[in-house]
């Protein structure tokens, strides 16, 4: 069988975890990486992976079955997604859930004649899935959502996007009393700042106005404006010594009944690299992806939209025996 042959644009962290990620995939290959960098600059773990400059990839269309655009969804990929969807199969991580609605309107548009799957993670992704498995399986209930402890690679991208800022992480912390409500099925109702703390670490450009980058830190919005937010200033140094790590996971709980009996259905992800967890989740839809191309299906899709065993490379013989 031939191997699904993918591309990634973007070689940042999640485009570092595809690469490793593909290495260890025995039905796909890595055609290239497309970069807005001199692809000179880049340094593979694979050397013999060509590096492109994205405007290339215009000409590879014959040569790429599926593109993984690995950009930040604070900017890139509301441009990238929509012009890389018109001309190939694309999978990306879009994580603002606030702007999910108009994003897929915007990339299907452009997908009239490739397949695109949007907002391929763990959260949104997997989360998403464990959230609409559980509201159908218990309708009369409610789902909790909790982030962390860990570095959030939207918010911390997000930080680094001001004017002003050289370098930032941002830490999501649940709050403990607010996960001890819920997971002893008492339904609590929340304010969005009772659940998490967002806590940031950013290291300035000199001569940066201290007190204007913090409020645009703590007024921004889908961000941190919704938040209790601490904002550290530290140096370069104790960035690089303390905060080089890139844990992450979380839970989704939902507490529901059937009529007198009460059930709690948890789901938990305790990740030690946040961007390879995500890189696997791409790949896997990537797979589900070209499947859905070849059968015609064309036009943006998100996970609630894709056939579980199109995310295997097993066959469905395999699947069923194995795994049901």
């Amino acid at each position: 069988m031939n191997k699904i042959r993918v591309g990634i644009v973007g070689y940042g962290n999640v485009g570092r975890g595809v690469e490793k990620v593909i290495t260890n995939t025995s039905d796909m290959e890595l055609v290239g990486i497309f970069t807005r960098r001199d692809p000179n600059s880049i340094v593979l773990s694979d050397s013999k992976i060509p590096v492109y400059l994205v405007d290339e990839a215009k000409d590879m269309t014959d040569k790429i079955d599926v593109m993984l655009l690995c950009g930040g969804s604070a900017t890139d990929l509301a441009v990238q997604a929509p012009e890389f969807a018109s001309t190939f199969n694309i999978v990306c991580s879009y994580d603002n859930h606030a702007k999910i609605p108009d994003y897929l309107a915007s990339v299907n548009a452009a997908a009239t004649s490739t397949s695109a799957v949007i907002s391929a993670g763990w959260d949104p992704g997997l989360f998403s899935m464990m959230r609409l498995m559980s509201e159908s399986i218990l309708p009369k209930g409610e789902t909790y959502t909790f982030w962390g402890p860990g570095l959030s690679q939207g918010h911390s991208d997000a930080l680094r996007r001001i004017d002003g800022v050289k370098n930032a992480v941002q830490y999501t912390i649940p709050i403990d009393k607010a996960l001890d409500a819920v997971r002893s099925g008492k339904r609590p109702s929340f304010e969005t700042r009772e659940k998490h703390l967002r806590q940031c670490f950013v290291v300035l450009e000199p001569h940066a106005d201290k007190a204007d980058i913090e409020n645009k830190i703590k007024t921004m919005p889908n961000y941190f404006a919704d938040y209790d937010t601490v904002v550290n200033f530290i140096d370069e140094d104790e960035l690089k010594l303390n905060h080089s790590q890139m844990p992450h996971g979380g839970t989704v709980i939902h507490s529901g009944n059937t009529k007198e009996n009460e059930h709690v259905i948890e789901f938990s992800l305790k990740l030690e690299s946040n961007p390879e967890f995500t890189a696997s989740v791409m790949v896997a839809c990537a797979r589900a992806c070209y499947r859905l191309y070849e059968k015609g299906d064309f036009g943006a899709k998100t996970v609630f939209d894709l056939p579980l065993a199109y995310l295997s490379p097993k066959s469905h013989a395999d699947i069923v025996k194995e795994l049901l």
